[in-house]
């Protein structure tokens, strides 16, 4: 149970994968303009994304390793696919809302990351786990910067009035004054704009990292920063499962002839060394002997 409580904390916190690991920045920047889409969204992730960890996750054993990435994106498009019919059937104006980004939930890199670097080689039960944790995670991010935006861009939250004239508060005749002073507030229309999707990304980010720094000169260590920005210069599982040491990082980045030449080189600088101790040993018994 404690890994299991281990791993939706690492998907929340530690390792969310928005504001820590910079990942699936596509649908966070494009579809939370509100918060009820954020939130539809990030369930709809969410639930890809524990289902494809547990049946990727089952037939780990049975994947070759030559072809798991194609088995990876086979499992999560069907899984995509019977989301988007559901979602179009029940949830229609969710579905018009989100569009074109629900398809692309299928090559979304928190995805088919967890499938590389986590559902691969664990067990069923850790691997639902890390894919509920990382899903309430991204679920969080999206809503909270989708409610952000709304608020400031149309003073709306859920689709409910809060600032600005004939906001919700009217209705309650002790709120009035508070009904009042929000009624002054004019909506800062940028917000739910493009940019204003950066702007309250970055704010929020700049927020944790100066948590984490406070948090840091008090000796406690929240979750450290990543080292990939957007999967930049690495692939999504690497991005998803943490980056490797930089040697394992050049010795496959090496092709076979580099490898040959520097293991080559590494024996003769070996047997140098050698002959060098064994010379210097000669010399100390000749002297000795004059």
């Amino acid at each position: 149970m404690s890994k299991a409580l281990e791993r939706i904390y690492n998907g929340l916190i530690k390792e969310n994968p928005t504001f820590v690991l910079t990942l699936g920045m596509c649908p966070t920047l494009a579809v939370t303009t509100s918060a009820i889409n954020g939130a539809g969204m990030g369930l709809s992730t969410m639930v890809v994304l524990i289902l494809s960890n547990v049946f990727i996750s089952l037939l780990r054993k049975i994947i070759p390793d030559k072809v798991r990435i194609p088995a990876f994106i086979v499992i999560i498009a069907s899984f995509v696919t019977i989301v988007q019919l559901l979602l179009q059937g029940y949830v229609p104006s969710l579905y018009d809302s989100l569009g074109i980004y629900i398809p692309l939930i299928v090559v979304n890199c928190i995805i088919l990351g967890r499938a590389e670097a986590y559902a691969y080689s664990n067990p069923v039960i850790p691997s639902l786990f890390d894919g509920l944790g990382m899903g309430l995670g991204f679920t969080v991010a999206l809503t909270l910067i989708g409610a952000c935006r709304e608020l400031l861009g149309a003073g709306q939250l859920f689709g409910y009035q809060i600032l600005g004239a004939d906001n919700v508060f009217y209705q309650a005749g002790s709120l009035r004054p508070l009904a009042m002073f929000l009624g002054e507030y004019t909506n800062i229309s940028i917000f739910i704009m493009a940019p204003g999707a950066f702007f309250v990304l970055a704010f929020i980010i700049a927020a944790m990292n100066r948590i984490r720094r406070s948090a840091a000169k008090k000796g406690k260590r929240i979750a450290p920063a990543s080292d990939c920005t957007g999967c930049m210069g690495k692939n999504c599982a690497e991005c998803a499962g943490g980056l490797k040491d930089d040697t394992s990082i050049q010795k496959q980045d090496e092709t076979p002839v580099q490898r040959n030449v520097n293991t080559s080189s590494q024996e003769q600088n070996g047997a140098s060394v050698q002959d060098g101790a064994a010379q210097d040993t000669e010399n100390g018994e000749g002297e000795s002997a004059t």
